[in-house]
Formats: structure tokens, sequence, C-alpha cells
């Protein structure tokens, strides 16, 4: 599974992050139950694509347990369900598969509350695990980002990690155009921030050029870097580093 040091001690596996001092682990938005929707809409999608999830879950955490037993840490960073209302049967099993399976594999889970995650509580509750608003751990700070904490404003934090926005980006050459999914690293108020692609797999994302996901801040990510997220020659993720923003605009003007 490809990796890249986006900042210094801050990995990209794959479409997770990787701290590597504090052994944290990081996922956003992996939107379970959202094949069942597009379903209930007459959209007909075969419901593959948790079984992709979770292989690709296992496969992450193969890949950064190394020899140690367990992750220190591992986050959600919000929209772990998909739909806004009640709980739908597949989102129930699938949440709880996916809650069990991380669980087991790291000392301590810790699950982002993001703007679809109205009803995830019931249940965390029977995992014995609380839904927060946002995480602190040393000098960085996770959060969903579709709302912000003073405290994370706080002069000690020097890392924001967020989701939410589900950065893609758009390469097109003639009449052919590619969507990959991406990581996003730039500066805002003084911190670092570094933004991560949506895990979900049907979808490739939002396109950082034509889209505005309403962070609950104003955040230009002209000269953001971008990561892409793409397959190397045998089929297994690999991550691309691909300049900035601003300049993959012009490349497709």
């Amino acid at each position: 599974m490809g990796r890249t040091e986006i900042i210094k001690g801050i990995e990209a596996i794959g479409k997770a992050l990787w701290l590597k001092k504090e052994k944290i682990l990081v996922i956003a938005d992996l939107h379970l139950g959202y094949e069942q929707q597009l379903n209930e809409k007459g959209v007909l999608v075969l419901r593959k694509q948790f079984q992709e999830i979770k292989k690709e879950l296992e496969e992450l955490i193969k890949e950064v347990l190394g020899k140690s037993k367990k992750i220190k840490k591992i986050v959600i960073l919000g929209d772990l369900k998909h739909a806004f209302g009640q709980i739908s049967s597949q989102e129930w099993r699938e949440t709880s598969e996916v809650i069990d399976l991380l669980n087991k594999n790291c000392e301590e889970l810790i699950v982002i509350k993001g703007n679809h995650d109205a009803m995830l509580e019931p249940i965390l509750n029977r995992k014995n695990i609380k839904l927060r608003g946002y995480f602190i751990e040393k000098e960085v700070c996770f959060f969903h980002g579709d709302k912000i904490w003073m405290n994370c404003y706080d002069k000690k934090i020097k890392i924001w990690i967020i989701g939410h926005k589900h950065p893609a980006i758009t390469i097109r050459e003639g009449h052919k155009k590619e969507t990959y999914k991406c990581f996003l690293s730039g500066n805002y108020d003084n911190k670092k921030v570094i933004i991560l692609p949506s895990f979900f797999p049907l979808i490739e994302g939002a396109d950082v050029f034509i889209y505005d996901t309403h962070f609950a801040f104003d955040l230009n990510e002209k000269d953001f870097g971008v990561f892409i997220v793409g397959k190397d020659n045998s089929g297994k993720n690999k991550i691309y580093r691909f300049g900035k923003v601003k300049d993959i605009g012009k490349l497709n003007s």
C-alpha cells in the first residue's frame, strides 16, 4: 500500500493518514449505508462497496501494525454513516462491523461527529464509545470540518486534520479526463492543515476547482499541495505528489 510523507511525521497511506510518532491512524468519511439509500431512490447499485471497505481497512491495519499487537489510537474523522435521518438496517450492521474491526486492533477508538452522524450515538452507546465533536492529541486537532471549536485555535495547536470536503482532482487531456481522490495540505491561521479524501470507494469526490463544501472557516485551498491517490502497475494504491491546486488548475485550463 502506497505511503508518502505529507508533512514531517505524518504519512498518507492509501486513503488514510498515519501519525508515526503518536501511532495514530486516521480515516475520514466512510459513508456506510450509502448504497441502500441509492437503492431506495431507484438507483441500481450492487452492494459490494462494504466488502471493499472492510478489505481495505484490514490491509491498512496490517500495513501500520508492523510488529505491534495494537495501534495506539484510530480516529474516524466524521461521517462514519451516510443517512441523515434514522439508521437504516444496512448502516446499523455495517457500522457495527467496522467499529468491531477497528476496536479490536487499537487501544482506543476515537469517533468524531460529522454532519451525517446525527443518529450514530445509539450504535456507539452499545459499544461504550463516546461520540466527540473534536479530539486533541498534543499539537494536533482532529475534527470533521463542518463545525469549529475555539480550542482548535489554541496557540499550542500546530496542525489541523479534517475531512468533510471529499477532495478530488480531475486531470484533463483533450477530451479525456480522470478524477482521483486526493489529500490536500497547506497553511491556515498559522497552522498546518491536512484534508483527507473520503474512504468510500464508490464516488471519487468533489473536484476542488468547482465545489464548495462550506467549511466552518474561510479556507482558500489554491496554495495547498495535492497528493493524489492513484494506482501503481500492480493495481495497488500509490500516493503521487502533484504540485499545488492552482498549478493543476493552469494545466487544465
